[in-house]
């Protein structure tokens, strides 16, 4: 939710700006307190060419991670805003069960940093899709929330309703690879509305957490099957605490 720029001094009278996190007074509605701030794990330098996973120091630029020439991936690389621990988790927390919208263009800003230069005019940006029934009970999707952020910053096409869930799925968590994948089997699928504009369109993936993969690698099998050329993934907060260790976070 934007607020208009003249409007900004009552919004702060009425409503004083708190970190999200801390709740430390803020000198603006946008933003964590520079404590926060330094808790928040942002990926960097340098990182598998392929997925983006963070290594260590020593490795050279446009490396490949194990993980990636073990099993390429399908999708043409990640950018994650953040790596996922204890400071993004609490965001993430305000932003979806929390219900408070107003974190999704901070959340965008932090993905949009990590966005190749590339993704711009010409792409489709498509949230990961919320089954119907949790979007009546939640009220919003916030993967929808951060790909329209993301589609306004970067001059893109928003297509919120490019995939959809055609039943509800199980938790993934505590699953393995190919019990994830028999959960999600036919459960995506690209909206037969929008197949005309996925024949050899460039697609930006918009999710606010990636964990196993398995929800996103779905998301980009059915967008491939639509025709689409190429699928890049981007989410707030990714889970991998092997990087975090790398990092030193």
């Amino acid at each position: 939710m934007q607020v208009h720029p003249l409007l900004l001094p009552v919004a702060d009278l009425l409503f004083p700006p708190r970190c999200p996190l801390c709740g430390e007074g803020l000198a603006a509605q946008s933003g964590v307190c520079a404590s926060c701030w330094a808790e928040l794990a942002i990926p960097g330098e340098p990182c598998c060419s392929a997925c983006q996973r963070p290594f260590g120091d020593g490795i050279s630029h446009g490396a490949v991670c194990a993980v990636c020439l073990s099993d390429p991936p399908k999708h043409a690389g990640i950018a994650a805003g953040t790596l996922y621990n204890d400071a993004s988790r609490k965001l993430v927390l305000a932003l979806k069960p929390g219900g408070r919208i107003a974190l999704a263009p901070l959340l965008a800003r932090l993905i949009l940093a990590q966005l190749p230069e590339k993704v711009g005019p010409g792409w489709l940006v498509v949230p990961v899709p919320l089954h119907r029934w949790r979007l009546w009970r939640r009220g919003f999707n916030q993967a929808a929330l951060l790909a329209g952020e993301i589609a306004r910053a970067r001059g893109a096409e928003l297509v919120v309703d490019g995939l959809i869930r055609r039943r509800r799925t199980r938790p993934l968590g505590g699953l393995g690879k190919a019990a994830r994948a028999r959960v999600l089997s036919g459960a995506i699928a690209a909206n037969p509305r929008r197949m005309g504009q996925f024949k050899g369109a460039q697609v930006l993936l918009v999710d606010d957490v990636l964990t196993s993969g398995a929800t996103s690698g779905a998301c980009v099998a059915a967008l491939r099957r639509a025709g689409a050329k190429e699928v890049r993934l981007a989410c707030f907060a990714r889970v991998l605490d092997e990087a975090l260790d790398a990092a030193g976070g």
